[in-house]
């Protein structure tokens, strides 16, 4: 690839950034995107301002080849599609179907495994991070994007700012956390970040997960977790408390009920009921 061409591709990046940023989009679709379009250009620097349907599914296809699951592809997919018909403008449809996604379960953690991952964490901050992830139900770019004035001790609630969709919500605040996160939100304006890296910004989502991996990893669970199961934990926990499916819609912040109702198949609390012929 010449000098040339790399230039015209970091040139697209800033007005796909510049297109982004002018829409509202959140800090985490503006990476992926820039980082879904730049791998797709760099590939095939032919297709800077022209769409090209067959070179598209190539490297598609190469990502599933590569061992891509189909949530990787769709986002390649969509972030493609964008840059053509927002950035580029040229009013052609690539006219691909979104690859089929597998119907999976969330991996959930039952409350003994998750304090078994708390034990082993060692930094205070970090362990208070982990637990308002599930105490809350938090997505991971949620919790490190909490400031100071999103706890409202008086409520007892947390205000998520401009969550995933761009939207305001309200969630629970576990008074078990409310002495720590008080603690960390002592002497600071409203508006300053919660937890603080030791350079004093925001900390990475990518730090967080390395501590939560290694967490799982010293505790001795096999599970396919991830950060983001504390998240289905919560939901799946609280629904087996016999709370209702609209106020853990509200609480999760999903735009559609039947998202929430997968929890329904998570909980094994109905399931333990009912008792086996054999």
């Amino acid at each position: 690839m010449t000098k040339h061409t790399i230039q015209d591709t970091q040139a697209a990046i800033h007005e796909l950034n510049r297109t982004l940023t002018l829409r509202n989009y959140s800090r985490t679709t503006k990476k992926s995107y820039a980082g879904c379009v730049r791998r797709f250009l760099m590939s095939h620097p032919q297709t800077l301002n022209i769409p090209h349907k067959r070179l598209t599914e190539t490297f598609l296809l190469k990502l599933f080849s590569n061992g891509a699951s189909a949530q990787t592809v769709q986002s390649y997919l969509q972030a493609i599609q964008f840059y053509y018909r927002e950035v580029v403008g040229t009013g052609i449809a690539l006219h691909l179907k979104t690859p089929k996604r597998p119907q999976r379960l969330p991996v959930t953690l039952s409350r003994n495994e998750i304090l078994q991952i708390l034990d082993k964490v060692a930094n205070s901050k970090h362990r208070t991070m982990i637990a308002l992830a599930y105490g809350a139900g938090l997505r991971i770019s949620e919790l490190t994007d909490l400031r100071a004035g999103s706890i409202d001790m008086g409520e007892s609630v947390l205000h998520i700012y401009q969550g995933k969709g761009m939207k305001d919500r309200l969630t629970l605040l576990p008074p078990s956390l409310s002495h720590e996160l008080a603690k960390h939100a002592a002497g600071k304006l409203p508006d300053d970040y919660l937890f603080t890296s030791e350079r004093g910004g925001r900390l990475s989502s990518r730090s967080l997960q390395l501590v939560f991996s290694r967490g799982l990893k010293a505790a001795g669970i096999t599970k396919p977790a991830t950060f983001h199961s504390l998240r289905h934990s919560f939901a799946t926990h609280i629904l087996e408390q016999g709370t209702d499916l609209r106020y853990i819609q509200k609480l999760l912040g999903h735009t559609n009920i039947r998202t929430t109702q997968r929890y329904t198949h998570v909980s094994t609390a109905s399931i333990r009921a009912i008792k086996s012929p054999l």
